[in-house]
Order: structure tokens, then C-alpha cells, then sequence
């Protein structure tokens, strides 16, 4: 039997969920009834089919991408190897590093070809492409994990802001990471952009070798993985203030260089209640560190 995309608006009337699979979008259009309605149709019809044309495309997706070389067929597989294609000479990297995002920015590219809205969201599993028109803006939450409910703060992206993308990745996400930060939040101009960034600054948060840090082969716990026998973070032991500090910084220092190259406009990163942001004027500039008091976390 032929296995069907759940298309639903959720029960406020306002979002629409698009479910298949691993995907899971939650979507919402501002402006007139009619636009939304457009924008809806043309998100649940770019949705159908878009799974499998990843899925056809799997085996070449999963490979380390080689820095201009691309033979990949889908638009949306084009763009996951764009997105991650400015990384491939530094480090380790598949188009799968950026797969949400680049799911998200396909779905609201539908909706804005089909609609003109006055603001709009795509949200798969917390990596978002967001579009604003002039006067609008779009308040942003940010978490002190992945896998947590809740905010620690927000900020707010306008509409003559640059930042159409924010992804998070982290050890606790829905992917493996190599690093060990809780966190790390990336702002940039497309959704695939910042997907890609989030998880190189994330595995770039680390410390190598650390006795409390707990690694396995990624391909143990998935076989068929992107990373193959490549060591991924299953867990963090205590680590003292120095140590949280010498993770963030290294971390930071990627973020830093990425920002400088223009690939993104801003990040978060959180490790063990620490938190360190670079680059973006909206939350506050800062290179110090902040302890995060208890009852901020989770809140």
C-alpha cells in the first residue's frame, strides 16, 4: 500500500502540519484568508513526493561531499550540497548536514511562489525558514537543548534583517553530533545555510580525548548513518568550569570564522549552563561567558 504524507491543519486553525516519515513540518501563513489558503495548497502539494525524491537520492547524499563536484538531481538535494559545499575542504561533511533546513526553505519557497504573504514560517524539528514582509518581524526562541521544551530567551529577527534561516544542532538533537555542546543555534540568510553551519560549529565544540565524554561509532547505533564509524557524543560527564570554557571557545572560534566569511549572521552555543553568542546585533554582542542561574534552565 502506498504510503500517504499527513496533511492536517492543527487544531488553532492557523498552522498546518505536513508529516512523512522523518518529516515533520509545522507551517504557518499570515495574511489575507485567501493568500493563506493559496500558500496552503501549495505547501501540501510541493510536500507530496518530496521524501522520495530524497530517498532516491540517498546513497549520493550520504557521501562526503567533494568541494565543486555535484551530481545530484533534486532541487532540494542540490541545495543540501550547496548549503554544505563551503565546508567541504575544512572538515568532514554530507548534504545530510543540512537536510532540514533545506526541506524548510523548499516548502515556504511554494508557499511565497503561490501567495503573497505578509509573514511566513517552516519549521522542521526546529530548523525554520521564515519570510517577512516589510514592516514584519518574527520573534525567535532559543533553547538551552534541542530535545527540551521551554525557552532560556528570545529575540526578535526584522524584516531588514538579513537572518531568513535559524537551525539548531547539538548532541541532544535528532542527529548524531561529534562534539559535545547542548546547543548550538545558528542564524543565517537561508534555512540550509544555517542547518549546515549549526552542526560543523556544533561538532566543532569539543574536548578531544576528554575522560567524561562518551563516544561510540555512529554506524553501532544507526548502520546506515551518514557518518559510519565516525565517534559520536553519547554522553557528557562532569566537566569543570575551565574545561566547559576551552569547549565553547573552540566551538566560538569556528563560529567566528564563519561569520567573518559572511556564512552566517550570527550563534548561540550552550554547554552545561554556560553560553556564548557571536556576531548578531539582536541578542546582546558579547565573547564572555554567562552562567546560566538553574532556574533559567528549562524555562
Amino acid at each position: 500500500m502506498k504510503r500517504l504524507p499527513q496533511i492536517a491543519l492543527l487544531s488553532d486553525g492557523r498552522r498546518l502540519h505536513l508529516q512523512d516519515g522523518p518529516i515533520d513540518l509545522i507551517v504557518e501563513a499570515r495574511g489575507s484568508a485567501s493568500a493563506v489558503r493559496a500558500a496552503y495548497e501549495a505547501a501540501a502539494g510541493r510536500f507530496a513526493g518530496l521524501l522520495d525524491a530524497l530517498c532516491a537520492e540517498l546513497t549520493e547524499l550520504r557521501k562526503p561531499v567533494v568541494p565543486g563536484a555535484c551530481v545530484l538531481s533534486g532541487v532540494v538535494a542540490r541545495r543540501m550540497h550547496a548549503a554544505v559545499a563551503p565546508f567541504a575542504a575544512e572538515c568532514f561533511i554530507t548534504p545530510m548536514a543540512a537536510v532540514a533546513g533545506s526541506v524548510a526553505e523548499e516548502i515556504l519557497g511554494a508557499m511565497l511562489s503561490a501567495a503573497a504573504l505578509d509573514q511566513a514560517y517552516v519549521n522542521n524539528g526546529g530548523d525554520i525558514a521564515i519570510h517577512l514582509s516589510p514592516g514584519e518581524q518574527f520573534t525567535v526562541g532559543l533553547m538551552d537543548r534541542p530535545d527540551r521544551d521551554g525557552l532560556m530567551r528570545t529575540m526578535i529577527v526584522r524584516d531588514d534583517d538579513p537572518v531568513r534561516g535559524i537551525a539548531t544542532s547539538g548532541r541532544h538533537g535528532r542527529s548524531f553530533s561529534l562534539g559535545i555542546a547542548d546547543a548550538v543555534t545558528v542564524l543565517a540568510r537561508t534555512a540550509s545555510q544555517a542547518d549546515a553551519a549549526a552542526t560543523v560549529i556544533a561538532n566543532a565544540v569539543d574536548l578531544p580525548g576528554h575522560p567524561a565524554i562518551s563516544r561510540c561509532p555512529a554506524n553501532e547505533i544507526q548502520p546506515d548513518n551518514d557518518l559510519g564509524a565516525r565517534l559520536v557524543t553519547r554522553d557528557v560527564g562532569a566537566l569543570s568550569q575551565d574545561e566547559i570554557r576551552d569547549a565553547l571557545e573552540s566551538g566560538a572560534e569556528r563560529a567566528r570564522q564563519l561569520f567573518d566569511r559572511g556564512l552566517i549572521e550570527g550563534a548561540v552555543l550552550q554547554l552545561c549552563g554556560d553560553m556564548l553568542v557571536i556576531g548578531t546585533k539582536d541578542i546582546e554582542r558579547q565573547r564572555s561567558y554567562q552562567r546560566i542561574a538553574e532556574t533559567a534552565i528549562h524555562a
